[in-house]
């Protein structure tokens, strides 16, 4: 900073496609801060550094984080351009790498700096980078093909209802920089990040002609580039500045999603005579509305999940008393997910995240990683979180279940219906086109509420076909601005955790089904189809905090499932699902 001139640098959670999940090369906020986490950042000062997360990792980043060194700081209750705005002079220079930040974020930032009179300047090279010694490669995974049958539309036809909405805006192009969306324009999976099968890459979509690929050579095969090239003209992402200037100089109209794009990619356009056309990424939308292969896909991919989850529950039950920990409950799971898509002919091609295998305060921590360090044995008497899911090449899954290790308190049991009460509440809503997430989000809190309570996250993201575990725009939270459309998969999974003590989380992921007209209504209204599959533990229940009409919706769940998983399952298995599945009201067997 001081060679630089610099008061101050920004260290964001961010690679140059903004990915919420990153490659090696890009974890400059772990390397520096310990904080691993999936969304976050570090500033830092000459006389002070600050750690700004969100709700999810309160507790996570007090653990991994040296506080004499670095504040922790919840980002919604003190954001990052606030505290600069606190804590620079006037005259500062605070430094920021224009290909890790987004144009909104710079724009953010460089307020807060400018209102203290200090500047927000860009740096030729990242400082961490120049400090970061043994910094990883980038990676170079392979790319496949992803086939029609599963993506049910051909790479050719997404590219033209792609260009129709450049064209739309009043573009001349379309700058992609997220690795999801050239991934599902292009038709394409790769593995540069881990639970991702995503390549890094960019793209630059003209309004008619040829789409340009910037991506590095290594990561295909002759077949996959004969085939990406009858799409595109195929680049080294190194030409991508170029290309960039030269829409400038051709004083193109581009258009970029501001929130999900470089502050480079801008400049570089500007800088040579071009304009910027702020709107959301062509592919974001089409991305969201599955199709009807996309949607058979995922719920044949969910049949098979819930089926490996009920065998892991099943597996729990006979031997929680055996001294289970986290790993090896997580390393189960997974083992038995191989196993069950190999019985059904399909295949696991890997998890979507990192299992979140968390006994007792452990499940307080709401992006939990098991390690060797923090290890904990299943024991009598407290709660185990498991959110987990699967990348299938016909879906992504992600499910959370919280069950009861021996016999659970009062308190767990009405904390526990509080939630489900929210999840019900969610997956059982109807409600008008144009309703968007920040409207549903409250169903899943209010029976918290009333009781003093609430979680610290959002309900419901959206999830990809075979894709990202969390993708955009859509999601169910006090930040859900889109609107929720047919065809779109979200999770649904309201929570509670008592810190030190335990977490409960009961997720499943849900498809917005079209409009249906209601006896007796007045316009017809969407709502959900439930697409996960797995007992929710009875034990946790109490149904005296229940309606009639939700525990009608818990024991028609619970009926659903043996039809549905039975054939996947042993004979042990299958009875172990019949007791998990009685009706509310028949007492446990």
């Amino acid at each position: 900073m001081a060679r630089e001139g610099l008061a101050g640098f920004i260290i964001p959670h961010a690679d140059e496609h903004q990915s919420e999940y990153l490659p090696a090369s890009a974890e400059r906020l772990a390397w520096l801060t310990g904080f691993t986490g999936s969304a976050g950042t570090a500033i830092v000062l000459a006389d002070a550094a600050a750690v700004f997360v969100d709700g999810r990792y309160t507790l996570q980043v007090v653990a991994e984080v040296d506080g004499a060194l670095f504040a922790p700081q919840h980002l919604v209750e003190m954001p990052p351009a606030r505290w600069l705005a606190e804590h620079v002079h006037a005259g500062d220079r605070i430094g920021y790498d224009p290909w890790l930040m987004t144009v909104a974020e710079v724009r953010r930032l460089a307020a807060a700096c400018a209102g203290a009179g200090a500047e927000f300047v860009p740096v030729a090279c990242n400082l961490v980078d120049q400090v970061w010694t043994d910094r990883p490669e980038p990676p170079t995974g392979a790319v496949s093909l992803h086939p029609v049958s599963l993506a049910g539309e051909a790479a050719d036809d997404k590219i033209t209802r792609l260009q129709q909405m450049v064209a739309d805006r009043k573009a001349d192009a379309a700058v992609l920089g997220q690795a999801d969306s050239i991934a599902w324009t292009f038709n394409l999976r790769g593995s540069d990040i881990a639970h991702n099968p995503v390549a890094l890459a960019w793209a630059i979509l003209p309004r008619s002609g040829k789409p340009s690929l910037f991506i590095d050579g290594r990561k295909l095969s002759n077949a996959v580039r004969d085939a990406l090239s009858g799409l595109a003209v195929i680049s080294e992402p190194a030409r991508l500045p170029d290309a960039l200037a030269k829409l400038g100089r051709d004083k193109a109209a581009v258009l970029v999603e501001p929130r999900m794009t470089a502050e480079a990619v801008a400049k570089l356009v500007i800088g040579a005579g071009g304009t910027i056309v702020e709107g959301a990424d062509p592919a974001s939308l089409p991305k969201a509305r599955k199709n009807e292969t996309e949607i058979a896909g995922s719920r044949r991919a969910h049949i098979r999940d819930g089926a490996a989850m009920v065998r892991f529950l099943a597996w729990l039950d006979a031997n929680a008393e055996a001294g289970i920990d986290e790993i090896t409950a997580a390393g189960r799971l997974a083992a038995l997910r191989a196993e069950t898509a190999k019985a059904d002919g399909s295949e696991l091609v890997d998890l979507s995240f990192d299992t979140i295998s968390g006994a007792g305060p452990n499940g307080a921590i709401v992006h939990y990683r098991v390690s060797p360090e923090t290890n904990r044995t299943l024991e009598p008497g407290s709660l185990y979180l498991v959110d987990s899911g699967a990348q299938y090449r016909d879906g992504t899954t992600d499910i959370t279940r919280t069950v009861a290790i021996g016999a659970p308190s009062a308190g767990m049991r009405d904390r526990f219906t509080r939630v489900l009460k929210g999840h019900i509440a969610v997956a059982s809503a109807r409600f008008p086109a144009g309703t968007t997430g920040i409207q549903l989000d409250a169903f899943a809190r209010r029976p918290l509420w009333e009781a003093g309570l609430d979680f610290d996250h959002g309900t419901g993201h959206g999830i990809g076909s075979f894709l990202s575990v969390h993708e955009g725009p859509v999601s169910i939270s006090k930040r859900g601005e889109a609107p929720l459309e047919p065809g779109m998969i979200l999770s649904d999974e309201p929570g509670f955790y008592k810190t030190g003590a335990y977490g409960i989380r009961i997720e499943n992921l849900v498809l917005v089904t079209p409009p249906a007209e209601i006896p007796d209504g007045e316009r017809a209204m969407l709502g959900f189809e439930t697409l996960s599959w797995c007992p929710i533990d009875r034990r946790l229940i109490d149904s005296d905090l229940l309606s009639p009409a939700e525990i009608a919706w818990v024991d028609a769940y619970h009926a659903r499932l043996a039809p549905l998983l039975g054939r996947l399952l042993d004979d042990t298995e299958k009875e172990w699902l019949v007791a998990a599945t009685l009706p509310l009201r028949t007492p446990s067997a």
